[in-house]
Parts: C-alpha cells; structure tokens; sequence
C-alpha cells in the first residue's frame, strides 16, 4: 500500500503511513515525526486521529490510479447518447415488404426485415448491469444473441476491453442491423472486441467453441429458449444467462425452464425497464432429482 504524509493540528509532518483496508481488521500505522530545526519533536496527534478511522475512511485516503471505465469515455457516451435518442422514435410497427404477413405468419428473417429500422434498445439501466455483469465475471467468450443497432454490444464490449480480455460474439438476422452496428462500433472504437454474425442463431452459433461464459439472449423471445438449449452444451459450470424484456409473454416458456430446478440454473428477475432474467448454469439440478428443491 503507498504511503500517505499526514500533518497534525500544528503542522508537524508524519510520514511512512501505511493502510491495509478491509472490513476484516487493518494493518498498523507506523508514524514517525518529523523534527523541526529547533530540535521540536512533538508527538503529532495524526496517529490517533487515523486509529480512530473506520477502515471505509481510512481508504479515503488512499490516492487511486485511474482505473479504465470506457463507458464514461466521450467517445462511447456519444454514440450511446445518439442511438438512445434514435431509439426514441421507435414506432414499433413493423413493416412488411408483403401485404399479407403478419407477426404469427411471418418467418424470422421476414420479421428481422420488416423490423430493420426499429431499435428495440436494452435500457441504459440493463446496458450498466450488463457492463457490472461482465466485468465482475471476467469472460473469456460472451455471446449475444440479437446485435439490433448495437447498444447492449457496446456495453458488453466496454467491459470486455476494460477486463483486459475476452471478446464479444454476436448475431443478427438483418442484414442492414449488422452494417449499422458494425459502423457503431467502429465510432466507439470497440470493434475489435466483437464479432458480428449474420444469420440466423441457430446457425450461426454453432461454430462458436466453448467454454461460453456470459450469454445475453435479446433476439426474438420465442428463440431465445431454443438459442439457450443449442448453447448449454459449451457453457462453462458458473456461466452467466441475461434475458431481457421478461414481461412479455413470449418469454413465459423460457422463465418456465430457467426457473424449474432440474434444468440446471439458479435463477432470478431483475427491476429494471421490462424486467431481465439473471441466471447461473450450474450444470445439473439441485439434487439429481426432476423438480428437487
């Protein structure tokens, strides 16, 4: 731990200070005083005043280095300051390029065309949880499912170039998406961190080696159960599972599988804007028993 010059209330300097902070004891100070030039030794009253500290506001005073948060860089609260705005304006209403599909009619990659323009952003809340998510687990390989625009890959992307390591795989089915998130990335210069996979999921994933640590499941909700069930092969014991928008009802079967205690996970929703479903892989249920508590 560096040490910290400390004066008392008359201005005697105290140096060699040395902190160990933590809620399980601390290190002893060693204070010397400084003798002036009259041969002044007073003892400084700095020692007693530290001991008195809690270990909270001992590390107070403790000079931090600047540690890399890349999602307050201007750069990165540009584009996501941009995009958010653009999400915005959403209006939700497909756009069919025939006249007779509909939602229920429609396959995916009709869906993914008729809904190019639409954002379906994560909200600024989920992308801050993602980014926490991401850098207290550290993965290696983290894999999304549903790019859209990009801003959930830029939150994950932040945390993997601030963990120093990892990378980002993700997938979309619009073709016009991926361009646009690519550009995106690139403005936020963390395109290096991420792989952009056109096609669909169930495709396109299948190469991706495992282990799979961390995987965020944003694509059309009635795929991100069968997404999850072709990865659960490659997930590392501890992987981390995020869904997002858990209040819709098209992800009913998904929480379902999650939740039930034989498939594996330990599971739980998360407030924020329409709700995400945090869960571990734990690789067997409870006790080897189907629906064991």
């Amino acid at each position: 731990m560096p040490a910290i010059e400390l004066t008392d209330s008359v201005g005697h300097r105290c140096s060699e200070v040395t902190l160990t902070c933590g809620y399980m004891g601390q290190q002893k100070t060693n204070m010397t005083p400084n003798i002036d030039q009259n041969g002044n030794g007073n003892k400084p009253n700095a020692r007693e005043a530290l001991e008195a500290m809690t270990p909270i506001e001992q590390c107070s005073l403790i000079p931090h280095t600047n540690m890399a948060n890349t999602l307050r860089t201007p750069r990165v609260r540009t584009v996501l300051n941009r995009l958010f705005a653009a999400a915005a304006h959403d209006h939700g209403t497909p756009r069919w390029r025939k006249p007779s599909l509909s939602w229920e009619t429609a396959t995916t990659q009709e869906r993914a065309d008729a809904s190019e323009s639409t954002y379906m952003p994560i909200s600024p809340e989920g992308g801050d949880l993602l980014y926490i998510l991401v850098r207290a687990k550290r993965p290696n390989t983290v894999i999304e499912f549903g790019t859209s625009y990009g801003i959930s890959t830029i939150y994950l992307a932040a945390a993997v170039a601030d963990n120093g390591a990892g990378r980002v795989v993700s997938t979309e089915l619009s073709e016009a998406k991926v361009l646009a998130a690519r550009a995106n990335l690139e403005e936020a210069r963390l395109a290096d961190r991420v792989t952009i996979l056109l096609g669909d999921a169930m495709t396109t994933l299948n190469d991706i080696p495992g282990p799979i640590d961390l995987v965020l499941l944003d694509g059309w909700k009635d795929l991100c159960l069968p997404v999850l069930r072709s990865l659960e092969s490659r997930l590392t014991v501890g992987a981390l599972i995020v869904a997002d928008d858990i209040n819709l009802p098209s992800l009913s079967a998904y929480l379902e599988y999650l939740r039930h205690p034989a498939n594996g996970y330990i599971s739980v929703a998360f407030p924020v804007v329409d709700g995400m479903e945090i869960s571990c892989w734990t690789a067997g249920g409870a006790s080897g028993e189907e629906g064991a508590l």
